[in-house]
């Protein structure tokens, strides 16, 4: 049975998520967690726990209001992201003649045609986004590191907003495919200096984007 701390977390996510929640309101622990038919103990806990992983920012004596994205936000980002997907995909690179890598390789171009479909047709950022970090998920799930993977799994939030305001761009989309393939391809070589290259130019690319939107 879920516990009320993770009923009352998963609640406030899909709100974020869903855009039940508008940015600059500030929201009361009260209200919410009567809505939701838990105390206020387990709803603070998901509460603070939301601050960690940067979806919201507490106002104290008032409530909670969803967090603005900052050019530090943005900087810390790409740099986590810089440092665990670039030693992850050189990882994939020195081990791309084993079993378990071929198989990963197989399924990242199987995330990469998801991507390129969707490129050429709907264009939806939403869709786009799901393929995109399945893509990084399995790449950081590699090297069956846990710490690595619970570090991205909470910026996940924060990643994904970043990625859905640079894809909002004209021709992203099409550059974020060619990056991808750029790294695919110098895994699938062994190619280890340049799958660290390719990987660094995706993060930095839209990081560019980012703070020049700031």
């Amino acid at each position: 049975m879920i516990s009320l701390n993770e009923q009352a977390y998963e609640h406030l996510k899909k709100l974020i998520a869903s855009q039940k929640l508008a940015y600059n309101n500030i929201y009361s622990e009260t209200k919410l967690s009567k809505e939701l038919g838990i105390s206020r103990t387990p709803f603070r806990d998901a509460v603070h726990r939301l601050v960690q992983e940067g979806y919201i920012d507490i106002i104290p004596s008032k409530g909670f209001q969803l967090h603005q994205l900052s050019k530090k936000d943005v900087t810390e980002t790409f740099q986590i992201r810089s440092a665990l997907e670039g030693y992850c995909t050189v990882e994939i690179a020195k081990t791309v003649s084993t079993v378990r890598a071929g198989k990963l390789l197989l399924e990242l171009e199987k995330l990469m045609l998801d991507m390129e479909q969707i490129m050429h047709t709907s264009r939806s950022i939403q869709n786009f986004i799901e393929y995109d970090f399945q893509f990084h998920r399995k790449v950081i799930n590699y090297v069956a590191n846990s710490q690595f993977s619970s570090i991205f799994e909470a910026y996940m939030y924060r990643m994904q907003r970043l990625a859905a305001l640079s894809l909002a761009h004209k021709d992203r989309m099409d550059d974020t495919c060619m990056e991808h393939r750029a790294i695919l391809n110098a895994m699938k070589t062994g190619n280890v200096e340049q799958v660290y290259e390719a990987t660094l130019q995706h993060m930095n690319t839209p990081k560019g984007i980012n703070l020049e939107d700031l």
